[in-house]
Parts: C-alpha cells; structure tokens; sequence
C-alpha cells in the first residue's frame, strides 16, 4: 500500500464517515442434504446427484458432523452454489501463480477477464500486456478492470497501448472527477484480484500484476535482497488459487456484475458462460463481497466459520485489524477448546497497519490465541483453514476496510485433501515465523506500545 494511496483513502474515509459491521446470529435451521444448493457442469444437480456429491465428500472425512455444520451454515448465508467437478491447485508465491497464469492466458481461445487492485508499469506489468495484447491480436477479446486508487502510481499512458490493441479498459472508481460517474464513491475501491480465461479457469488470491513479487519467500525460490528500514525490499509471500471447471462460471458471474456495475462497455459475444466439463473432485465456492450490499457475505461468512468451528482455526493474514465481533468469536473458540493460531507480518508496507493490528496481540495472547509473525518476507497472504475441512484463499483482509469500504473475493474449498495441502503451506510459515509469547509481549519497550495506541485511533480507518 503506497503512502499516497493511504494518505487517500484515509482522507476520503474521514469525508465518507464510519461504515458499520452487522452483528451476526447465526440462527438459521440445518439444511439436509437436499436443500443445499448444488451445481456441476451441466447446471443445477438434481437432489440425488447433490446426496452423491455430498456423500463421496463424506466419505473422505473423518468427522461428518464437522462437514455437515460447515455445509448449512455457510450456504443459509451466502446464497453461493457449491459447485462440484473442480481441480483445485494451490499456489504458492509470485513465481508459481505468474506461471501458471501465464500458460492459462497463452491457451486461452475466446477471452480473458482481468480484474485487478494493481498493475504496475514496471517489468511484470509490461509482461502481462504485451501478452494480453499479443492475445487481443489472436482475436481473444480480453476484458480488464483495475482500481483507479490501487493503480494511482501506475501512468494512464501504461494503459493505452492495450486500449489501442482492443482491449477493453475499464478504471473502478475513477479519482479524477472529470472521469467521475453518476454513483462515483471515492472509498470505495475493488480490491478484487481475479483472473477468467474461457470461462473455465480462475485464478484468486492475493496477488497483485507488480514486480514486488518476482521472487519467492521459500527456499531456492527465495532471492537474497537485502533490505531496508521500510522493509519493501524483502520478497513478498502470498497465495492465489487456480480453479479449473464448472465453479470458474460462479467467478466469471462476478466480474461482470462488477463491469456492469461500474458501466463497461459492452463486451460483446464472446462465450462467456459455456458448457463447462468436469474437470476433478472438488467442491468449491465462490463468494464475492460489495460496499453496495446490505453487509459483506465474506464477512459474515468468516465469523460464522469461526463459531462452528471444533478442532482448529489458522489463520494468515496480512492486514489484522478485528473488529470486536471477530475478536469474541477468536476468544470464543479458544474457549470451547479450539486450536487457535494466527500467522501475521513481521513487517509491512503499511506501518499504520501493522501497529495497529499489535495493539490487540496482548488481548488475543491473554485469551490463548497463539500468535506468530512471519520472518524474512512481507506477508500479504490472506487465508483461513478451519477444521480442516474448510479453506478460504482470497484477497480479503481481516480489517475494517476490506469488510466495509473494499469490493472482495474468495473461494471457500470444502475438502480434507486440499485442507491438508494448505495446512502443510500454513506449517511451513510457521516454521519460518516467530511465536509471540503473552510474557515476552508485556517487556515490549513503552515506544512500542505508543506507536500502537496512535495507529489503533485509526483501525475503523485502515
């Protein structure tokens, strides 16, 4: 987060006012099998199709009454489909996800969806549009949408080669307010990073089209870059997700609400919802967040995950400013005896963040939450294991701003193997984090805690 974008969007959120989070009661029946709300590649599953799917899941479980409570609760909220018929892969850092974006990109044949925070004019920005446009000029319509405040130090001139190929352009937002349209909201930004290609591959996380993310933070992916007071010259650590089949519609569905929303052109015929084959065992779930909703479906999603949570809630974050319902809901499950851990930045690109969110370690370590803090990279990773069974990767943040002003994006993936994959990817950051210990936190130096008390004045803010 540049300091111009948060000196921004700090300002435009004192003009806007304090948003609110709803209070959540999840008091809604458990649904049976046959009233949760199924799709496949030919479209909804009949309720015999919908039992199977469920009971081969089942099957693969060792607690069904972990799966079945995850199940209701998530769908009485979120209206989503669970979508069956997907190969899920997990992708870990810049390196990886840019790879395997870059083979779906060169394979595509009838168009791309591109929505995204930022794009830098920088080496990786000038990759993804001199490739985007050599796609354009194959006849692949390509469709893209970037935030005007995310992108605030990316030249307009960056854009115009694309828009003169063909491309379809679309700013979120604009800033200036020349360009300013009739619903123009300021704080409101799309935060949203999102990849379509033929309606049958998607791409979710966290990652950005920036060069911050040219090297990986494990291993011989990890380049040696040495750092400085800020901290923005370490490799950045995040996650992204790749989603081959039917489910990539559900995402496909979201990108154009928000092109449509923010008046895109028309982007013609292009296939954008085909007939999409199976293409693995995988359940997922996309859920899509707007300020313009009566309150944020991913919000209410990750609090009520937490409270029917039983064995363990893991937790990577890079901007953790909770709000007083999520922190009740974390203390809450320590309580009944849950497995409580949070992965956390060492260091940030926003000190304003960062200080705030360690304004409420002492509370959280006083309630057992055990907290760790990754070490010799930025994390900017944003996912939630609970259970086991239920995994969410995104670009949704733990924070007021990502819940109340940011239009977000996640896959919820219900499954034991891929749950036991992004544990072991949760494992490894531990081992290349510090714990906080309650003891050690107390004997922090009195500067320390001034610098927290004056970035918490600002949490609702951040």
């Amino acid at each position: 987060m540049h300091a111009a974008t948060l000196a921004l969007v700090l300002a435009a959120s004192l003009l806007a006012g304090c948003g609110s989070l709803p209070t959540i009661v999840p008091d809604m029946e458990m649904r049976s099998a046959k009233n949760i709300r199924m799709k496949g590649g030919n479209g909804v599953l009949t309720e015999e199709q919908a039992k199977s799917a469920l009971d081969r899941l089942k099957q693969q479980n060792g607690n069904n009454t972990i799966l079945d409570r995850h199940l209701a609760v998530e769908g009485a909220i979120t209206g989503a489909p669970l979508v069956t018929g997907n190969k899920v892969t997990l992708l870990i850092d810049g390196p990886a996800t840019y790879a395997s974006m870059t083979q779906a990109i060169q394979a595509a044949r009838s168009h791309i969806n591109m929505e995204t925070y930022i794009m830098e004019d920088d080496e990786v920005g000038r990759q993804f549009s001199g490739m985007l446009i050599a796609m354009q000029k194959k006849g692949v319509q390509v469709n893209l949408l970037y935030d005007s405040v995310g992108a605030l130090n990316t030249p307009r001139a960056f854009f115009q080669p694309m828009i003169d190929a063909g491309i379809n352009v679309l700013e979120f937002n604009p800033i200036n307010p020349t360009l300013a349209r009739k619903d123009w909201a300021v704080n409101q930004r799309d935060h949203r990073k999102l990849l379509v290609v033929d309606g049958k591959t998607a791409f979710v996380g966290g990652i950005n089209i920036s060069s911050v993310y040219s090297s990986g933070s494990f291993g011989r992916h990890k380049k040696k870059i040495q750092t400085d007071d800020n901290g923005d010259k370490i490799p950045w650590r995040d996650t992204q997700v790749r989603i081959d089949g039917p489910a990539a519609l559900e995402f496909q569905k979201l990108f154009m609400e928000t092109w449509n929303k923010q008046h895109g052109p028309d982007l013609g015929e292009h296939a954008y919802f085909p007939k999409v084959a199976a293409a693995g065992g995988e359940i997922v779930r996309a859920i899509g967040s707007s300020p313009d909703d009566p309150y944020s479906v991913i919000y209410a999603t990750f609090i009520s995950a937490i409270n029917h949570a039983e064995s363990s809630i893991y937790l990577t974050n890079a901007y953790f400013v909770p709000d007083p319902q999520l922190r009740e809901a974390l203390k809450n499950a320590v309580k009944r005896g849950v497995d409580v851990r949070l992965v956390l930045p060492s260091r940030s690109d926003s000190s304003l963040v960062l200080y705030a969110s360690r304004s409420f370690y002492e509370e959280l370590l006083g309630a057992g939450i055990r907290i760790y803090e990754r070490q010799d990279a930025l994390l900017h990773s944003k996912t939630a294991i609970i259970d086991g069974v239920w995994t969410t990767i995104g670009s949704t943040n733990l924070d007021w701003r990502s819940f109340v002003y940011n239009q977000e994006i996640n896959a919820v993936i219900l499954s034991p193997q891929f749950g036991a994959q992004a544990k072991g990817m949760f494992d490894r950051d531990l081992g290349a984090s510090k714990e906080i210990t309650l003891k050690e936190w107390e004997q922090r130096p009195v500067s320390e805690r001034m610098k927290e008390f004056g970035a918490s004045v600002w949490a609702r803010l951040l």
